[in-house]
């Protein structure tokens, strides 16, 4: 399953820094997070976007500058189908960037999509109606009861002022529990605490919520 980062600040951070200690987190996982990867971040109030077929550990990150939001996806790809780079996320339209790590069995939502983590984007998005955050409780709500069995779905949706999470997820706690900190007065939501020194607390399952 894949890993997630956020990173959201009111102050300019170091893009290549935040990757760099993403990559390691994406790197030393028990399960491989080398099908890809790609991240979105903020600059000049416009979103940037970059994606690379690579595993994230093997690329390098010189030219991102600074930004005070940063969303970053390591994917690995269920059963080992459909890595090619347009696959990987994040997911965006004009307004929100979307990513996701878990495995739905049995899922039945009629929606448009490559993979099925942009179909889940597409759903959810359904639902919004000048509130994202009661989009997001509603589609993931609607999404468990046309579901056999959830794995695991844990998400990060944001738009250029806000970012939220929803953790659900039904088993190895050790593995999907997402995780949060404070750094410096910069939050960072990840699936693995980073290196460093930060005090990370775990994300509740079962919850949905918007982070600041």
């Amino acid at each position: 399953m894949c890993r997630l980062l956020l990173v959201k600040s009111d102050r300019d951070v170091d893009i290549a820094e935040q990757l760099r200690r993403f990559a390691h987190i994406a790197k030393n996982s028990r399960e491989f997070q080398g099908h890809g990867w790609g991240c979105a971040y903020l600059d000049n109030g416009a979103w940037r976007y970059y994606k690379n077929i690579k595993p994230i550990w093997e690329d390098d990150f010189p030219s991102f500058g600074s930004s005070r939001l940063l969303v970053a996806h390591a994917r690995s790809a269920f059963k080992d189908e459909g890595i090619v780079v347009e696959n990987n996320m994040p997911f965006y339209d004009d307004r929100y960037v979307f990513i996701f790590n878990g495995e739905l069995r049995g899922v039945k939502i009629a929606e448009q999509g490559r993979i099925g983590a942009e179909k889940i984007f597409n759903f959810i998005k359904r639902f919004d109606h000048g509130d994202m955050l009661e989009a997001l409780k509603r589609g993931t709500e609607l999404i468990r009861k046309r579901t056999k069995y959830i794995r695991a779905m844990n998400i990060i949706l944001a738009d250029k002022d806000n970012a939220y999470v929803a953790s659900i997820f039904n088993e190895d706690p050790d593995y999907f529990t997402m995780r949060r900190a404070t750094e410096n007065g910069t939050l960072i939501v990840a699936s693995d605490p980073l290196p460093g020194d930060a005090a990370w607390q775990s994300i509740e399952n079962n919850t949905v919520q918007a982070v600041t």
